[in-house]
């Protein structure tokens, strides 16, 4: 689109004046802009310490499957099943006894390394633990 200057007859080009305006609009809106605003804010993590992890054993599994503790750490196995289940380990560094619905295990890992376990009724229910 063009438009005629009637006072000088030069013509004048929108889409020059329009990317002219443009730039200097993206130039000075920092300036505009207050200081709290043109600062992006800094993320703030927070990491939640949990004294003794709990797993699940709920519909045939171990919930969560896999753990990372330091070593020192007890977790706890709390069985929400009706039906009765072990935690046991696979190199039988512990076991529990048959646990009814509600009941509870605990063992506290003193040895790095990697521990996997499962259910001495239902083999395929499986976890590990991992000790750093």
């Amino acid at each position: 689109m063009t438009i005629r200057n009637h006072t000088t007859l030069k013509t004048f080009a929108w889409p020059t004046a329009l990317a002219g305006t443009m730039a200097l609009a993206t130039l000075l809106m920092p300036a505009a802009l207050p200081a709290a605003q043109s600062k992006s804010p800094t993320p703030q993590v927070t990491v939640a310490k949990v004294a003794s992890p709990q797993i699940r054993i709920e519909n045939f599994q171990f919930t969560p499957a896999a753990v990372t503790v330091p070593v020192g750490t007890t977790v706890t196995w709390t069985n929400d099943d009706g039906t009765l289940h072990t935690v046991t380990s696979t190199t039988k560094a512990f076991s529990s006894a048959g646990l009814d619905e509600g009941g509870v295990f605990s063992y506290t890992f003193t040895s790095p390394g990697t521990y996997s376990y499962f259910c001495k009724l239902h083999p395929h229910m499986t976890g590990t633990i991992v000790v750093q």
